[in-house]
């Protein structure tokens, strides 16, 4: 079962997601949230698998609630669900550690299925924000300044290793090794690990 933790601080919205998670088999609602202050309470207190993150809020907004949570509870994902698809919005959520970003015009299944991805360590992105992220790509600059320590957890991620392997090799924490693939996703402009093994791929010797 994957515990999910919805946070939007509109009340029809919240009520629609959970009429729709109550149809679903493999997916539980286990709390709600309507602001960023909050959801990091709620998560908190449920410890979900999920967390389905809106970004405009009053008190404070998804972004900053997602780094939070990413920073306090890495085992929770987040998978933003928002109706904001510009360039600014979409990479300050994912640089803020969201695992995947869905726009509220997505069907009911598509939202179920985007949930079920980020449980399994996907990282689901609404085909709008998709080319956003990919024209974003295009307009960046071929060469690309990484410090030497992202390089190395670069080439590491090119040779397969996971977060905790690459921990292990470096000699540094998980968490350091999530913040330095979270930058270099950044600079990249890609949003997974296989993106940015076929970069490295390409551009590293």
């Amino acid at each position: 079962m994957i515990r999910v933790v919805v946070v939007d601080d509109h009340v029809v919205v919240r009520s629609g997601l959970e009429q729709l998670l109550a149809t679903t088999e493999d997916i539980q609602l286990v709390g709600t949230a309507s602001n960023g202050l909050e959801a990091i309470d709620v998560v908190a207190d449920t410890d979900p698998d999920v967390v389905l993150m809106d970004l405009s809020m009053p008190e404070l907004d998804g972004v900053e609630a997602t780094r939070r949570i990413s920073e306090r509870f890495p085992r929770s994902r987040v998978l933003v669900l928002t109706s904001f698809s510009d360039q600014t919005r979409i990479l300050d959520a994912l640089t803020a550690g969201a695992d995947g970003y869905l726009l509220k015009h997505a069907e009911p299944d598509e939202i179920a299925a985007g949930i079920r991805s980020v449980y399994e360590g996907g990282s689901p992105l609404d085909p709008k924000a998709a080319r956003v992220l990919l024209e974003s790509r295009r307009t960046r600059r071929e060469t690309v300044n990484l410090t030497e320590r992202e390089r190395e957890v670069l080439l590491l991620v090119r040779g397969g290793l996971a977060n905790k392997q690459i921990a292990r090799r470096l000699g540094i924490s998980e968490r350091t090794v999530k913040a330095h693939l979270t930058s270099v996703f950044q600079r990249l402009g890609v949003t997974d690990r296989t993106q940015a093994a076929i970069w490295a791929s390409d551009h590293l010797d």
